[in-house]
Parts: C-alpha cells; structure tokens; sequence
C-alpha cells in the first residue's frame, strides 16, 4: 500500500535516514538505494514523498521503497 510522508532525518556519510508517515504510524527506515533505485538525486530533509512500506531483507522491520517526490 502506497504512504506519504516527509523526509525526517538523513544521513548522506552513512546513507540512510527515516520518512515519518501522514497516517501518524512509527518512521519507516530508508537507505540510500531507495533513492537511487528511482532516479531521485539527494534525499533532502522535510522533502515530501511517496513510498510503499515493505519487509526488510534481513528482518529488521519495515523499510521504504518504490519511492517518488511529491
């Protein structure tokens, strides 16, 4: 299911950050291959943007992809 939400923090040394969802859940990891994946140039802080949660590889939780700027 497609969220929205905002670019909380990102760390461009270590890449990787988290987006805070409109729907009030629990921020949602991002890493930096997210952005690259979809042609998305430097994640900027407070940005807008569109994602679909998904169960990480190694079993840590959620992390977000098929990402796109609003």
């Amino acid at each position: 299911m497609r969220e929205n939400g905002t670019i909380k923090f990102f760390n461009h040394d270590r890449g990787f950050g988290f987006i805070t969802p409109e729907n009030g859940s629990k921020d949602v990891f991002v890493h930096i291959t997210a952005f690259e994946q979809a042609g998305i140039g430097t994640p900027v802080e407070g940005a807008k943007i569109s994602f679909v949660a998904e169960d990480d590889r190694r079993g840590r939780g959620k992390q977000a992809a098929q990402l796109e700027l609003l």
